[in-house]
């Protein structure tokens, strides 16, 4: 049924087409049904049996996973190309839903959520992403004829107010920049585009920061043509904030760097103790921004929405900008997957990672965050790479990483630059570093905070109290939260001689 049902929308040019809309390409169907199987035959099996004498349905079962995870962005008004909120919606997808939740943590993969789950820490902030048991249910269901069950289990339909577009909260301050039009059909395009004040009269810190694109696309009618982003043109800005003179000329050396914006990027929500300062009569200038085509023509801009602290709250914690990798080194053989690229940086300050954020081009697969502590070498993530879906990844409080001073941080990307990797446009081109997406970046682009001996020490032990540890309990990410008490130190008498520590 699902075969018949995906060979009713490939054309031949292998091109999938929803109501009309080319959606995505596709590997041959015996290819795509041998990955989404792969995917999901270690779960659905003994799924299945479990749920022999339960039917898996819609209301019941499907509806609450996709108004957690899905909806959000596949709804009328949504970023995603087709809504998935009714079942009359829902039930003619259901093979490809099944494909793409089955691709778990590779490009393609829906909830654009790309950690793998079989390493390293697994406790995360706004984790959209399913279990093995929710897979399984997607699949069973989807070949099992995708019953609808009855009403009276369905949840109650969510709400969405469209006026709502900041996923962090509404902004204290909403920065717009110009407009710019993207014609149809037209290469792309890196350079700058014009800076604007923040008309902040006064410095403050922020809690969280969000970049988000507003143009003239219907996404709901397509843009005819599958492209990064779909129906955005703004790929990425990469930007600070900078002081001007009087004759609004940018004074060197005064910018403060914020987080890449990048397409289909989260939200940016700053530790509760490392808000980040916005200096008062602040600009905003963009450092590199890349514009693509998305088949038809399009005006957009871009907007900078800053949540504020209280106007007393002071910084606990300062911010670490030193970003690991990217090197002008980079070398990528054509006709070649499984390359590997690393890079190395010690942390001079006791460290807590905020978040894990992945950034490679396009013949990257994955990357993966390594520790290493004396003896001890730990995985602390590892991620998949889609680059239309550039995510970082926050740690829950309780599991962001406390590594102290002298800890080597290592990070390996995985490159696929062979025809089996979709978005390579030609894979027979050996590709080195630059900013465009035909060259490569290696970096991570997470947010890091930097600690006193004091506030470190503190720091471990509010996770002791928080996870009731031991002496000798081991979490990954704190290679010191275990380790047993330093001895106390010995005094000594009037005449020099050691005698035992008071308690």
């Amino acid at each position: 049924m699902a075969k018949a049902w995906f060979e009713s929308i490939l054309d031949e040019n292998d091109i999938i087409k929803l109501d009309g809309v080319p959606f995505m390409k596709m590997l041959t169907l015996k290819t795509l049904f041998s990955a989404s199987a792969f995917a999901v035959t270690a779960v659905w099996s003994n799924f299945s049996m479990s749920q022999s004498t339960s039917e898996i349905t819609f209301h019941k079962d499907i509806e609450p996973i996709l108004q957690r995870s899905c909806q959000n962005c596949h709804r009328a008004g949504g970023a995603g190309p087709m809504p998935l909120v009714s079942y009359e919606e829902v039930a003619p997808f259901a093979g490809l839903i099944e494909y793409k939740t089955g691709l778990r943590d590779r490009a393609g993969a829906m909830p654009p959520w790309y950690m793998e789950k079989n390493i390293g820490i697994q406790k995360y902030k706004d984790d959209p992403s399913l279990s093995d048991e929710e897979i399984a249910a997607i699949s069973t269901w989807a070949r099992g004829g995708t019953p609808k069950g009855d009403t009276a289990d369905a949840p109650t339909p969510l709400v969405f107010d469209d006026s709502l577009k900041w996923r962090a909260g509404e902004p204290d301050l909403i920065v717009v920049m110009d407009d710019v039009e993207k014609l149809a059909g037209t290469a792309d395009w890196w350079g700058e585009i014009n800076s604007k004040p923040t008309g902040l009269k006064e410095d403050r810190y922020v809690k969280s920061v969000e970049v988000v694109e507003v143009n003239d696309i219907n996404n709901q009618a397509g843009t005819g043509r599958d492209t990064v982003g779909g129906r955005y043109i703004f790929h990425h800005m990469i930007w600070a904030t900078a002081q001007f003179n009087e004759n609004e000329q940018r004074v060197p050396g005064l910018s403060i760097p914020w987080p890449v914006h990048e397409v289909g990027r989260n939200a940016d929500i700053f530790d509760e103790d490392g808000g980040r300062l916005l200096k008062a009569n602040s600009w905003i200038v963009s450092d590199s921004v890349h514009l693509h085509s998305n088949g038809q023509d399009t005006t957009g801009h871009l907007e900078i929405g800053f949540r504020f602290h209280d106007e007393d709250y002071k910084p606990r914690y300062q911010s670490s900008f030193n970003f690991l990798g990217n090197g002008v080194d980079i070398s990528i053989a054509g006709n070649e997957s499984g390359q590997e690229l690393h890079a190395y940086a010690v942390l001079n300050q006791h460290t807590k990672v905020v978040t894990f954020e992945p950034h490679l081009h396009a013949p990257g697969e994955r990357m993966c965050l390594e520790a290493i502590w004396g003896y001890t070498v730990e995985t602390l993530s590892c991620v998949g790479y889609d680059h239309n879906w550039v995510r970082g990844y926050p740690y829950a409080e309780d599991s962001a990483p406390l590594l102290p001073k002298g800890t080597i941080l290592h990070i390996t990307g995985y490159m696929n630059n062979s025809e089996t990797n979709p978005n390579v446009p030609d894979p027979r081109n050996w590709q080195g570093s630059g900013n465009r997406s035909v060259t490569n970046m290696f970096i991570d682009l997470g947010i890091r905070l930097s600690m006193t001996d004091e506030q470190f020490h503190e720091a471990m032990e509010e996770r002791r109290q928080a996870l009731n540890l031991g002496p000798n309990d081991h979490v990954i990410g704190c290679p010191l939260c275990g380790a047993p008490l330093v001895a106390p130190i010995a005094e000594e008498d009037e005449d020099g001689n050691e005698v035992a520590a008071n308690d």
